[in-house]
């Protein structure tokens, strides 16, 4: 595996090597991406576009410490199931108590 990321790196082009930024933050625009950003795109005629773009319907971010439990959307959905199959149980319980 630390062969695959060193692979990774090797092939990264030197103009996306970000390891050298000093005063460079991580996650700085994180909110900001989850409400919807807008992206310009200067084209070689001379003219620019904005396209926006926000998350697809449906659409989930995961923060970073949950991200490390849940890499992929088949362990968040096996999660979630397993939480959706004990929250009728719960509910009875707690109705019963009325």
């Amino acid at each position: 595996m630390k062969k695959n990321k060193l692979q990774k790196l090797e092939d990264m082009k030197s103009e996306y090597n970000f390891s050298s930024m000093k005063g460079a933050v991580r996650g700085k625009y994180y909110k900001a991406y989850r409400d919807g950003h807008n992206v310009v795109i200067h084209k070689s005629d001379g003219t620019t576009s904005i396209q926006y773009f926000e998350l697809e319907d449906g659409a989930v971010m995961l923060e970073p410490d949950v991200r490390k439990y849940f890499p992929n959307s088949e362990s968040v959905n096996k999660a979630l199931k397993l939480l959706i199959e004990i929250i009728p149980s719960k509910r009875r319980a707690s109705n019963h108590r009325k």
